[in-house]
């Protein structure tokens, strides 16, 4: 895949609060590797992300995703970031040329695409791939994890082992 410049892309950036991980986003991670051969998880700080918070700090949400990919079995080359401030800048200092999400619904495409456009007129050079939801992971979502471990239901079929734990440990001290 080339980037706008004609230079083959080899490094991309899966950005997101991860507020858990879920198996969607692992599927999204696996799927970025299998088409870059580098590929870096930005994990953004989001201490605003919709008026509240992040259930997890930045530290333990990375955390998760570096146990989660070795559960998992992911590859091992897969590196795992904490950034906070804008995407463009953060993959430039990387040397990343793009960024792959991962589009679960129409609602996802337009949110997506909105900060895509953003993205482009800030960084022409950064390219933004998409990959569509496995159908088994299009229902999850960070959010709907929390409140379904919130109310003390099993979310084992949703995340790794390891993040069930945490959010097991988290809504019994809450």
């Amino acid at each position: 895949m080339s980037g706008t410049n004609g230079d083959t892309i080899t490094h991309v950036v899966v950005p997101g609060t991860f507020d858990p991980v879920t198996f969607g986003h692992l599927d999204v991670i696996r799927r970025a590797r299998r088409l870059f051969p580098r590929v870096t998880v930005a994990v953004a700080a989001s201490v605003n992300k919709r008026g509240r918070g992040t259930a997890f700090t930045l530290d333990e949400r990375v955390e998760m995703i570096r146990e989660a990919i070795s559960l998992e079995g992911l590859p091992s080359d897969i590196e795992v970031l904490p950034f906070s401030g804008l995407l463009v800048t953060f993959c430039h200092e990387l040397g990343a040329g793009g960024v792959v999400k991962g589009l679960r619904a129409m609602t996802d495409f337009e949110y997506e695409l909105q900060q895509a456009d953003l993205n482009s007129h800030m960084a022409p050079d950064l390219e933004s791939v998409f990959v569509m939801s496995n159908p088994k992971y299009g229902y999850v979502s960070s959010s709907i994890v929390r409140e379904i471990a919130a109310m003390g239901s099993d979310v084992s079929i949703l995340v790794p082992a390891n993040v069930d734990a945490r959010l097991r440990a988290h809504f019994a001290a809450s």
